[in-house]
């Protein structure tokens, strides 16, 4: 009776640790194919996911993914070439439209020039409005379709944050006052550096501020943080939530932004992810609150 109690309990025994070395090496593919994958989605790579184990379910588990991650490629592959597309096809247009752009802006200097009447005054004024509006699409339209073609490391230098943002600020002081808009700053005494780009920061400042002269209703504040984030904040009443959410999204314009191309907030997203950096807008209780931040330059 014994002997037959020990040989179940041997027999037991070598069953769980039959178990334990399954569950480890399960565990083991698991981490292999978790590993694999993000890998895989980070990097461009035609390599397939492949694991050490043998065992059925976990290979049926990794084809399954594989024909999951050829699927993700080729539709990541035609969204890029359709992109790409996009992209040199608003460049075209952009081109296109400038010469005869310039060509109805000289007439219309020259017909401005000349002696009219109040009513033709009037019409000058409209064509002239409408010239600027059109010229300023054809500019937003040629940067937004070249931001994206600009290397992530090109000209990167150590900009100190504060000196930037003063000097965006100033340059668009005389358009606060016009708008009736009264910026307030708040800045540290020391200096935020990060390594980036001067100039395509400099777009991204003058995009946000652009931005709230649209829908600002009176005010503005503009945080630097001691750990860098900058924050541009006002009230805005004629935004929501939802609006709000799409006010990254190309070609996207409320109705009270007549003038807006509907591209300076997506440019200066596109602008702060090539640095590596990070963008969003939240909307509480009637302020909008666009946050700004980019990683600390290393020392």
């Amino acid at each position: 009776m014994e002997l037959w109690s020990g040989a179940v309990i041997g027999i037991l025994l070598l069953i769980i640790l039959c178990l334990c070395i399954k569950i480890r090496l399960i565990k083991k593919s698991a981490d292999e194919i978790r590993e694999g994958l993000a890998e895989r989605l980070l990097t461009e790579t035609n390599i397939l996911l492949d694991i050490s184990s043998r065992d059925p379910q976990m290979l049926r588990l990794t084809d399954d993914l594989n024909r999951q991650l050829i699927i993700l490629r080729d539709a990541r592959r035609r969204f890029e070439m359709g992109d790409l597309k996009l992209k040199e096809t608003i460049a075209g247009v952009s081109h296109d439209l400038r010469t005869p752009l310039t060509a109805i802006c000289g007439y219309l200097d020259l017909l401005e020039a000349q002696p009219h009447s109040e009513e033709t005054a009037r019409y000058l004024r409209i064509i002239r409005n409408r010239a600027d509006v059109l010229r300023r699409l054809t500019d937003e339209l040629l940067s937004y379709s070249t931001v994206s073609f600009v290397p992530n490391d090109e000209a990167h230098e150590p900009v100190v944050l504060n000196h930037v943002l003063e000097e965006s600020l100033l340059a668009y002081y005389g358009a606060f006052i016009g708008k009736g808009i009264t910026p307030e700053i708040k800045m540290p005494e020391q200096k935020i550096t990060r390594r980036l780009n001067k100039n395509s920061l400099s777009r991204i400042f003058e995009n946000i501020l652009g931005n709230a002269i649209k829908y600002s209703d009176g005010d503005l504040l503009t945080v630097l943080k001691e750990d860098g984030e900058i924050i541009f904040s006002n009230h805005a009443s004629s935004l929501n939530e939802v609006e709000t959410g799409k006010l990254f999204d190309r070609f996207y314009t409320v109705e009270t932004a007549q003038k807006s191309t509907g591209l300076g907030l997506s440019i200066a997203k596109t602008l702060t992810e090539q640095m590596g950096g990070t963008i969003l807008a939240e909307y509480r209780e009637g302020m909008l609150s666009i946050h700004l931040a980019f990683p600390s330059s290393p020392t």
